[in-house]
């Protein structure tokens, strides 16, 4: 797996008050970064000093092997981004800003830039002013801006502002299939209930430190508790059952006491129909290791 983005120690100081303090994470092919955190945390510095927005203090960002700050042209040339809002030129068509982006670089056909505008679902509104454009077809407008490179690294700064759910649906359609190609995407985002279905990996940081970074799935995992739905709990009396509802009931245990338990019920003529971990969402496992701090 080809490493795509590499943060080191990154610092970051605004005055007297430090807003980074040592952050270290990568990114590498395929991967869908959840970037989470408390506003005020640091998200939108660090993807600042990727982008070399603003000056490192201490750190380094190596993006496709180059360091940001000793070669920042090559760095850059393969990164898409959107930061807080899309700028776009209003009195222009989306055609027309399109084809301002790609006239920075080479050899951008307009073939090309009409699969990004198929893949973004502009096609029927690319040649309207964007004066016209909803919230959210600005958006799309800015993701297809932010493709017009080629890139394999994408950084999205909270980019489902203002989508409606079928824009959101699109867009993490869009991620996922950028992601299979082989494209590495950092997604800053509120809206953790929609990153919860697209994201293999999150991060959180909160008061510019790391408080946890780990696959998906591992960080909604709750422990070792798993849910049992079963022909009857009736009369259920057994050590380590807990929260009996219907025919559900939890149980805390390793896998070897899983396989027991089931055994007990097969002899107490109880039909095991499912047995599953226990998972938070994504949400739940953020406020738990935040300690109920989201905004």
């Amino acid at each position: 797996m080809k490493k795509l983005l590499e943060c080191q120690n990154l610092c970051k100081s605004f005055g007297r008050k430090q807003i980074l303090k040592g952050l270290s994470f990568e990114i590498d092919e395929g991967d869908i970064l959840a970037f989470i955190g408390p506003n005020g945390s640091g998200k939108t510095t660090t993807i600042k000093l990727i982008l070399g927005l603003q000056k490192i203090d201490k750190g380094k960002v190596i993006i496709n092997g180059f360091d940001v700050e000793k070669d920042f042209v090559k760095a850059i040339e393969k990164v898409g981004a959107i930061v807080e809002n899309p700028d776009t030129y209003m009195y222009l068509t989306g055609w027309q800003n399109l084809k301002m982006i790609a006239n920075l670089y080479k050899g951008v056909t307009d073939e090309e830039i009409k699969e990004i505008v198929k893949l973004v679902n502009l096609e029927k509104r690319i040649n309207d002013k964007v004066s016209k454009y909803s919230l959210g077809m600005r958006q799309r407008l800015g993701i297809a801006r932010a493709l017009i490179n080629k890139p394999n690294v994408l950084i999205l700064d909270e980019p489902t502002n203002g989508l409606d759910p079928e824009g959101i649906k699109d867009l993490r359609n869009l991620l996922k299939k950028l992601a299979k190609e082989g494209m590495g995407v950092l997604i800053s985002s509120h809206n953790l209930a929609e990153l919860e279905s697209f994201c293999n990996k999150v991060l959180i940081i909160d008061n510019g430190k790391i408080i946890e970074t780990s696959e998906v799935s591992e960080f909604k995992n709750n422990g070792n508790k798993y849910i049992f739905k079963v022909s009857n709990t009736q009369g259920l009396d057994l050590e380590g059952i807990y929260q009996v509802k219907g025919d559900e009931f939890a149980y805390d245990g390793s896998k070897e006491e899983i396989a027991k338990l089931i055994k007990t019920l097969v002899k107490k003529n109880v039909d095991v129909y499912e047995v599953k971990m226990e998972e938070l969402t994504l949400e739940e496992a953020f406020l738990k290791k935040t300690g109920g701090n989201k905004e």
